[in-house]
């Protein structure tokens, strides 16, 4: 399993606007100088994270960023589908469900089935709340 640059982006980026949850909105120059984070590639992410509804965005002079919800109200699978479109795959076991060729005779798929499941039920509950903590 490896996250990729998106879920990565998004997660560092959700995690600090969590920590400053209630200060209203925070420019994404300050999130991308505070996570080490280039800030033309988190404004994409961001743009991705928005139109799933989990950040709102407000322009102007004193314009950033803010999560939609409490951070308790948010799981890293949110941020993960947010930015991906899909929660994390298991390379062996196709993200739709559909049967694999090789599944009579392969040797794992029971394995990555359990990995697939267990990753998805861990992120499901981990809430940036508890990042945080």
């Amino acid at each position: 399993m490896r996250l990729s640059a998106r879920e990565r982006t998004g997660l560092r980026a959700m995690v600090e606007l969590a920590r400053r949850y209630g200060e209203g909105p925070i420019a994404l120059n300050e999130v991308a100088e505070t996570q080490g984070l280039s800030l033309p590639y988190l404004e994409r992410v961001a743009a991705s994270l928005r139109d799933a509804g989990l950040l709102s965005s407000v322009r102007g002079a004193r314009g950033g960023y803010m999560l939609t919800r409490p951070p308790a109200e948010i799981s890293v699978s949110d941020v993960f589908v947010a930015v991906e479109g899909n929660l994390l795959t298991v390379d062996c076991v196709c993200p739709d469900g559909s049967r694999c060729d090789r599944e009579p005779v392969c040797a794992t798929r029971d394995v990555m089935t359990t990995v697939r499941d267990c990753l998805s039920d861990t992120l499901g509950q981990t809430t940036l709340a508890s990042v945080i903590a």
